[in-house]
């Protein structure tokens, strides 16, 4: 019997229970950047040496840090459906805590990429980039991050993934982030949608949803006794 396919979104809500500080909580300043001066190609252009610095200090905090009880959670999930994480974090605390499939939509913390040849992207060896480290072309590494003002390559991918979901949950994040966001008018009629956030989100637009206002380490304790009860034992 096919396994029903669970697709889940996730934000920054749930790698701030990790120690992860989130961009929306922090006033527009992230670890006390201004995200227009770290976080933008025009930056890059403007401070290489900048840029390079705050991602080489979030690898490194990066690695002080350790998956929580959602992301166990969601891992924990495969053992009763076909579970897909698409995930705005650029994090690895979804892999760290066992989870088969992550996409991520806005890059990957650990990765870099040539600055000539977007496709040729390597696994950091460490957590410092430095100015001069060259891909094999022989052009300079940035890190591998959709910077705000670039295209989200990930999205048509997402899109199709969200469609095929018999159930969606979002966990951590507030749906304001777009084309993030976008992403949840992909999911068919008639799919069961479950949100998880501390927050009040605005969600009468979208149908078929329970919204649990919890952290996401209380709320998919609660999720993963609602999925198991509706949507297995239920069957």
């Amino acid at each position: 019997m096919r396994r029903k396919r669970l697709v889940i979104l996730s934000g920054s809500g749930i790698s701030a229970e990790s120690g992860i500080r989130t961009f929306r909580d922090s006033g527009g300043l992230w670890e006390e950047y201004d995200i227009s001066e770290v976080a933008t190609p025009d930056a890059w252009e403007r401070n290489m040496d900048l840029v390079l610095r705050f991602y080489n200090e979030r690898r490194k905090q990066l690695l002080g840090v350790r998956p929580n009880a959602a992301h166990y959670a969601l891992a924990a999930l495969e053992a009763y459906f076909d579970v897909h994480i698409i995930t705005q974090n650029v994090d690895d605390l979804h892999e760290r805590a066992g989870s088969s499939h992550v996409m991520h939509l806005h890059g990957e913390l650990k990765k870099v990429r040539s600055t000539l040849d977007p496709e040729l992207i390597y696994t950091l060896d460490g957590w410092e980039l430095k100015k001069g480290d060259l891909c094999e072309l022989g052009s300079q590494l940035r890190p591998h991050i959709v910077w705000f003002g670039e295209a989200v390559p990930m999205i048509p991918a997402a899109a199709d993934l969200t469609s095929s979901a018999d159930i969606f949950l979002i966990v951590g994040t507030s749906l304001n982030v777009y084309p993030a966001a976008g992403l949840v008018g992909y999911i068919r009629k008639g799919t069961p949608i479950y949100l998880i956030d501390p927050s009040d989100v605005e969600v009468a637009h979208i149908p078929n949803l329970t919204f649990l206002k919890e952290k996401a380490t209380i709320g998919m304790e609660k999720m993963k006794k609602i999925l198991l009860e509706k949507h297995i034992k239920g069957e």
